[in-house]
């Protein structure tokens, strides 16, 4: 975004009053001096962000002047969403998207945002050019390579994140393909730098075979040049770019033609197949000869003219072949795919419909109001192998379709595109609340009849409202259809209610229809639900204005005010009513109604205390109480000729009043102008601060600029005079933690949602940065080797599959990733075996902690209870660790006596060597006569006199056996 550098007059901040003062100033033409070279008023510095985020970044800075601090704001709107469809792995875990300079990769299963790949900068550091098209490689399914307009081809390494190299061939690239049987070269339509002023479908380009090896002059070099540029051809500009699954065939669609190049002989040139309407898409056949197209008047074409036959030595004649067509699409089709298996294929487009026609029969199923017209469509397979289609938005929306129920499975978006409303009329309002029970904010959809609610801290949006349901179907033949529009949206202090205005300006066709909905937060399901519907609540007539009267008291009843083209300000309020069954039901009716010598209002503000109601009627502004409806008074300036609308400010004492260029701040309590202000540009909003005395005013200085002058009460100069590099058509505060800075979210006349501050920063997302994705471990297909033996036991898959790719692998305290890494690049398995074992084991849960054994002796024998034979063995619950002196002890023991020769006794020995069953053991020691004297016999009939519970032991040595005790081991 390129901000304005011109120079005018009536971008000098104005000195305080008097007024006669600064109009000398402007008149003079004067500017303020500044320190250094192009610090005066040279309009918006351009700044370009070095850090790639999913937002846009702030691409220009207000200009500098003397004592005036800068405003910070961050643009939360993505760019627009590329019209190059998004392509998956080849194990369909990510897939990935284009979006202005970047290449974000997205997990399937979660949606969530892995990485970003962003252009870098050009030399003289301006932004990189907009990318357009995506493939991977074919020489490694590991990469990608993306061109751009500014004709670069990069090669990506997306599981390190990485720029491999750059190609440059000097042209701006449209599309790209590629095929495994040129696997050292790639496809691309490109158009000449000079052309690029003309409307889309009148340039030329031109088709190139590209090598995607370097010449070896320019193979050091930064940009590279590619080692063989071989041209097809001359075409318009193209709309699609396939090969056919064999190779043989290269196809373009470009105007009102379809190109087609033998690629087994590339010097025959182009062979020529006419269309009766512009081709707006191109898709290939995945195992046969022939390719699908759409165009402007939403036909659907099959084209059967790859053969021998029909293309010998017909270079550069204009033909027709054999086609077979669809139709069922009112407008232009905006992306064709063929399934998997080629029986089925997909069409969509602005009706905001999924096409899906069988082949042989030509029968049609529908998948309707998937939200937004579909810009693209690519299909993948689910881990389990199941077919999904991924449908790609105009809202920057992503739809992924389930291919075996035709229903929507989930969908994904950081922010919905405001689309519909770019036509609309710029004098109609524009909605924007913010809900502080969900922290979330309320502004308009993709769609002018919804809303979305955008979570700042999550960077989500958490739901979407229709407010009023209509059709999403933007047009009828040529002529636009005017939508329910929704035109304000205001919600109570305390988060409880919503209130919302939706019209529909009437014709010839039909009358103009005006809805006031009042909805209720839900706190259970968190979603607002309709409570009452108020239909024409001022006649006939517009409602200017509504607003919800504050609470300071919970006990206080709350009121909502409207303002109407009838020249009525009506009040409403909550009732409450016994229902059928018994259950207290509240809803909303009107309360009073009142006007003002045939003034139409425009504006309603209520005190702090909601007291009092200030109520604008062009010249007067008249204040009322709010209770009774009773005039209190009138304020009325030469100062300001035609008020727009009135706030309280400064806790309620005072009452700024603003103009289309003149703003007074009068004394409520005496009834006096305490100073004024005059603009040299239209005032377009004012912000009261909630918890200070300041407020900000805002004025548009060009179409594409405003300034942010601060104020209080006390004093006509502006504390803080800063600008911003865009006009702005809807305000509200706010700002995520107390401050007694500005802090506001807006939208700007472009569409665009920012959020300005001082401390305004952009919230921190994961995938912004560019990120290798090899310690990710995403959801697995079953492989043959799993099918027949099972999964192995080191196979820890997450149990929530929608964190399954973005979580990683763990067993116990050790991290699995380090097998990820290849074998000559791991530290040697000696230094890895202990760590790692003792992550993959897990000590077995104690079942109840037994009591401390008895303080015994040294080496003193315990006699044993035997119940019986099935003892299980019971792990010590003394803990201890191994240390690495008794591991290099056990080394030097095997070492010593395993690893040598021993011969076998003859004969036996009493105290010697036993061999039973083939396991060498060390029979009991015989008992010494102090122990024969000291211990009693035990016999399997007779049971031991009970003890003090002692210690059980992990194996059983024998019947009448004693043993030591086993903490007397540790």
């Amino acid at each position: 975004m390129a901000a304005s550098t011109s120079r005018e007059p009536q971008d000098i901040p104005l000195p305080p009053s008097p007024p006669s003062a600064s109009e000398k100033l402007e008149k003079s033409g004067k500017k303020l001096k500044g320190k250094g070279k192009g610090k005066e008023t040279s309009g918006i510095q351009k700044k370009r962000s070095t850090t790639a985020k999913s937002f846009t970044a702030t691409p220009a800075t207000p200009p500098i002047y003397e004592d005036d601090p800068p405003l910070n704001w961050v643009s939360l709107t993505d760019f627009l969403p590329s019209k190059t469809p998004p392509i998956f792995t080849k194990d369909g875990s990510y897939y990935f998207a284009l979006e202005g300079y970047s290449v974000k990769i997205f997990a399937t299963s979660t949606g969530q945002l892995v990485s970003t790949l962003s252009s870098p900068p050009s030399s003289n550091g301006a932004i990189p050019e907009t990318l357009t098209s995506v493939v991977l490689n074919p020489q490694n399914i590991f990469q990608i390579i993306t061109g751009s307009l500014d004709g670069s081809i990069r090669i990506w390494d997306y599981l390190d994140a990485t720029l491999i190299r750059t190609l440059d061939i000097g042209q701006p690239i449209h599309q790209m393909c590629t095929h495994d049987k040129y696997q050292d070269f790639i496809f691309v339509t490109a158009s000449r730098p000079n052309k690029q002023k003309k409307k889309a479908f009148e340039e030329s380009a031109f088709v190139f075979r590209i090598s995607l090896k370097a010449t070896e002059i320019s193979s050091q070099s930064a940009n590279q040049k590619p080692a063989d540029i071989t041209p097809l051809g001359k075409i318009r500009y193209p709309t699609g770019l396939a090969v056919s699954p064999s190779g043989n065939w290269l196809v373009a669609a470009a105007g009102h033609k379809a190109y087609v190049s033998n690629l087994l002989d590339i010097k025959s040139g182009f062979t020529k197949y006419v269309s009766s309407e512009r081709l707006t898409c191109l898709a290939f056949h995945p195992v046969e000869d022939y390719f699908a197209t759409g165009d402007v008047k939403g036909n659907i074409r099959l084209w059967y003219c790859l053969n021998e036959s029909s293309n010998v030595k017909v270079a550069g004649l204009e033909k027709k072949t054999q086609t077979a067509s669809f139709h069922w699409h009112a407008h232009a089709v905006s992306s064709l795919a063929f399934t998997t298996n080629g029986a089925y294929l997909l069409s969509g487009g602005e009706e905001s419909v999924l096409v899906i026609w069988q082949l042989h029969s030509g029968k049609k199923e529908f998948v309707p109001r998937v939200g937004a017209p579909l810009q693209t469509i690519s299909i993948t397979k689910t881990v389990d192998g199941r077919e999904e289609y991924l449908l790609g938005l105009t809202d920057a929306t992503f739809v992924f379709v389930s291919a075996a129920t035709l229903k929507i499975s989930r969908s994904y978006s950081h922010m919905k595109l405001i689309l519909s409303d770019k036509v609309s009329s710029s004098s109609r309002p524009v909605p924007l609340a913010v809900h502080p029970s969900s922290s979330t904010i309320i502004l308009p959809s993709s769609h002018a009849s919804s809303v979305q609610m955008f979570s700042f801290t999550s960077s989500k949006i958490i739901s979407e409202l229709e407010i009023s349901p209509s059709n999403r179907v933007s047009r009828r033949d040529e002529k636009p259809i005017e939508p329910s529009r929704v035109e304000h949206v205001v919600v109570s202090p305390s988060g409880e209610w919503m209130a919302s205005i939706d019209a529909r300006i009437g014709n010839e066709d039909f009358q103009g229809e005006v809805h006031m909905k009042i909805w209720r937060w839900d706190r259970k399901s968190s979603l607002w639900t309709l409570n009452t519907r108020i239909d024409r609540p001022h006649g006939l007539h517009s409602v200017s204005h509504l607003s919800f009267s504050p609470r300071p008291q919970p006990a206080q009843e709350s009121h909502l005010v409207t303002t109407g083209g009838d020249g009525a300000v009506k009040t409403w309020r909550l009732r409450s009513s016994q229902g059928k069954n018994e259950a207290l039901e509240e809803f909303w009716v009107a309360r009073s109604s009142f006007n003002f010598r045939q003034e139409i209002p425009s504006h309603a503000s209520w005190s702090p205390d909601g007291s009092l109601l200030a109520v604008t009627f062009g010249r007067h502004v008249s204040l009322y109480d709010a209770l009774t409806n009773i005039h209190r008074s009138t304020f009325t300036s030469p100062e300001c000729s035609f008020a727009k609308a009135a706030h309280f400010v400064g806790r309620g004492r005072f009452l700024a009043i603003r103009g289309e260029q003149d703003l007074v701040v009068w004394d409520v309590v005496s009834r006096s102008v305490c100073w004024n202000f005059t603009s040299s540009s239209p005032i377009d909003d004012l912000v009261p601060h909630p918890d200070n005395d300041s407020f900000a005013v805002i004025t548009s200085s060009f179409p594409d600029r405003s300034r942010v002058h601060v104020f209080s009460p006390s004093t006509s100069k502006p504390s803080k005079t800063t600008f911003l590099p865009f006009a702005i058509q809807s305000i509200a505060w706010y700002s995520p933690k107390p401050t007694a800075s500005i802090s506001f979210a807006a939208i700007t006349q472009n569409w665009t949602f920012v959020l300005v501050g001082d401390d305004m920063k952009a919230p921190e997302v994961e995938g912004t940065l560019a990120v290798g994705i090899n310690s990710r471990s995403p959801l697995q297909r079953r492989t043959l080797f799993q099918d027949i033996f099972g999964k192995s036991i080191f196979d820890q898959t997450p149990t929530n599959p929608s964190s399954g790719a973005i979580l990683q692998r763990t067993a116990g305290p050790v991290d699995q990733t380090v097998f990820d890494i290849p074998a000559y690049l791991a530290p040697p398995v000696e230094s890895l075996f202990d760590p790692l074992m003792m992550g993959f084991l897990k000590r077995r849960p104690d079942e109840a902690d037994p009591p401390p054994p008895p303080d015994v002796a040294g080496d003193e024998d315990v006699d044993m209870e035997v119940d019986n034979m099935n003892i299980e063995p019971v792990v010590p619950s003394r803990k201890f660790k191994v240390e690495a002196k008794e591991i290099s002890s056990l080394v030097g023991l095997f070492q010593t006596y395993s690893l040598q020769h021993h011969a076998l006794p003859q004969t036996p020995k009493v105290n010697g060597i036993v061999k039973i069953n083939g396991v060498h053991a060390v029979p009991s020691p015989t008992p010494s006569k102090s122990l024969k004297s000291t211990t009693k016999p035990v016999s399997v009939d007779v049971v031991s006199p009970p003890s003090p519970e002692p210690t059980p032991s992990p194996m059983v040595n024998g019947i009448g056996k004693k043993r030591k005790k086993a903490s007397d081991f540790y």
